[in-house]
């Protein structure tokens, strides 16, 4: 290095531990970020695998394979031609007897109880749905799969069993010498649970089904998405571009963020006392659970919309604005469109926000026990979230892995909508 260059280069010892120090700390940090990465990673990674681990049984259960003889005096039908008699018959009982046949040496009435346990109090309802398909098979020995009970499932599970002390387990030893004799004749069997998907929820762990909530769920952002984004966009726009520039818009906005920041009970109450005390709308009704989430998404939509539409460069105003467009043509033929990819982003986040919310909807009456699936806006009606409440505060714990299983479901709708977002901002944003 040159003698001119050497004046510029600090060679004291104080200014080389200076320099160390600084460079001592700069790694410091960078290992402090990694680590701060690392754990959040690990404890993200922790929780999706419990949920994962315990949340896939709910997509699996076990059925025993029974041969059900439907006598029509066991069924208590005279015309087995008659619809509505077939409707009415008592199909539980030839199930307990094709369970009873498989072991003739139980003979008490308390065994027999017993033994009935075993399978699920909806195993009826199976048999019913095959013989309104076909009432041919009136007369015949049918060959059916029903599932067993929650406690039998938490068996072959792994979950309780002879491990236990007899006073703490739900199950006998009688009923689990039972169950391994089913198992020795191959007659239970592991399938997967396509009921979870179609059917609504039911007192039984067993027979409960997500397809009520997921109805509902999708009624429900049907509403929000109809009334917060139209809504949302026409404010956004109107706030950019029209409105003045004096306190009253300056409060507006200020209320705006404001609301974005409220807590989601408040919308819940406010909807419990105008939408239900005034207006006298269905309780737990998909419209209305729609009407509060629109709400309460609708600050986050305006916001994100001001956001896009302000990042439009002026020059393309200018532009319009010069080759004789009017105002309104400005915004709906250039400024809109260009801004439209960053309003659907934000309006996907909303609802994304909407759908894992709970306690707007507890206040409407939307944490209701729904049985079946609802077939319109104005149904009772429950969503996926209200729904993983009731099961995890269920004191089955069957019914708590449904909870686990719901979960997945809705983590699989919150992440497709985030990454839709995503993608759709990186396929349509463009950069100036």
């Amino acid at each position: 290095m040159s003698s001119g260059e050497d004046r510029f280069v600090h060679r004291s010892a104080g200014a080389t531990a200076r320099l160390r120090r600084r460079y001592a700390a700069e790694r410091r940090f960078r290992a402090y970020g990694l680590v701060a990465v690392g754990t959040a990673l690990a404890i993200l990674g922790l929780l999706l695998g419990a949920v994962l681990v315990r949340g896939t049984g709910a997509f699996f259960h076990r059925v025993v394979e029974l041969d059900v003889a439907l006598d029509p005096q066991r069924l208590g039908v005279e015309d087995a031609r008659d619809p509505e008699a077939l409707a009415r018959a008592d199909y539980a009982r030839p199930v307990k007897d094709a369970l009873r046949s498989l072991f003739p040496d139980v003979r008490s009435r308390s065994e027999r109880r017993a033994l009935q346990r075993l399978v699920s109090s909806g195993a009826g309802f199976i048999v019913r749905e095959r013989v309104l398909e076909d009432p041919s098979l009136v007369g015949r020995t049918l060959r059916v799969a029903v599932p067993l009970d929650d406690k039998a499932q938490l068996y072959f599970s792994g979950q309780t069993g002879w491990q236990q002390d007899a006073s703490s387990r739900s199950l006998s030893d009688a009923q689990l010498r039972w169950l391994d004799e089913l198992a020795r004749r191959g007659l239970v069997r592991r399938e997967a649970n396509w009921r979870f998907f179609t059917v609504g929820d039911s007192r039984e762990p067993e027979l409960a089904g997500l397809g009520g909530a997921i109805v509902g769920t999708l009624y429900t952002l049907i509403v929000t998405l109809l009334l917060c984004f139209p809504v949302g966009v026409a404010a956004a726009l109107y706030l950019e571009e029209f409105a003045p520039r004096n306190r009253l818009t300056d409060f507006i906005e200020v209320n705006i963020n404001n609301l974005a920041a409220v807590p989601s009970i408040v919308f819940g109450l406010l909807g419990l006392a105008v939408f239900l005390n005034f207006l006298g709308l269905p309780r737990s009704a998909p419209l209305v659970g729609g009407i509060v989430l629109s709400l309460m998404t609708l600050p986050t939509v305006i916001i994100a919309g001001r956001s896009a539409i302000a990042s439009v460069p002026p020059s393309i105003r200018e532009a319009a604005l010069g080759v004789g467009a009017s105002p309104l043509q400005v915004v709906a033929h250039h400024v809109l469109p260009l801004a439209m990819p960053g309003i659907l982003t934000g309006t996907i986040i909303g609802m994304a926000r909407a759908l894992g919310e709970t306690a707007p909807l507890l206040m409407i009456g939307m944490v209701a026990f729904i049985v079946d699936v609802p077939d319109g806006f104005l149904s009772p009606a429950t969503v996926l979230p209200v729904q993983i409440y009731l099961w995890a505060d269920a004191p089955e714990r069957a019914a708590q892995l449904n909870a686990y299983g719901a979960i997945l479901v809705l983590l699989v709708f919150l992440v497709a909508m985030n990454l839709s977002a995503v993608l759709l901002r990186n396929r349509f944003e463009r950069r100036w």
